[in-house]
């Protein structure tokens, strides 16, 4: 049984999605509000979030007008269930933790002239009391 938010995000993505057969809205009723899990083909993940995500805005703003007329406040949470991105990023946040595990305060040699310039007219205004 879906409520009316999950129908309303449903059918605008089914409109701007290729394949509207594997689109599908989950609800969960937390402590923030309503949280609108959207999960979409990976060819069609572009279109759901459209350039610099106004797509994906303009879906959160039909939300929060759902949720003014409703009294209640909605979260949309666009899921990527791409497989090759997840391990991609999987393996790569495990190597960051290494490297940050590893890694030390201690600043750069192999800065260039300018750089060390710039740092120490930096400096000299940190020392400036204003």
């Amino acid at each position: 049984m879906s409520t009316i938010d999950q129908s309303f995000i449903e059918f605008i993505v089914k409109s701007l999605v290729g394949h509207p057969n594997d689109v599908a809205v989950e609800r969960i009723i937390d402590e923030k509000g309503v949280l609108l899990s959207l999960t979409v083909n990976s060819e069609d993940l572009g279109r759901v979030i459209g350039k610099r995500g106004v797509t994906a805005q303009s879906l959160r703003t039909l939300l929060r007008a759902l949720g003014t007329k409703n009294d209640a406040r909605y979260n949309l949470k666009i899921i990527n269930n791409d497989d090759q991105r997840e391990n991609y990023t999987t393996s790569s946040d495990s190597d960051n933790s290494e490297a940050v595990k590893n890694s030390t305060d201690e600043p750069v040699d192999n800065a260039s002239d300018y750089s060390k310039k710039t740092r120490e007219e930096l400096a000299e205004l940190d020392d400036l009391d204003i």
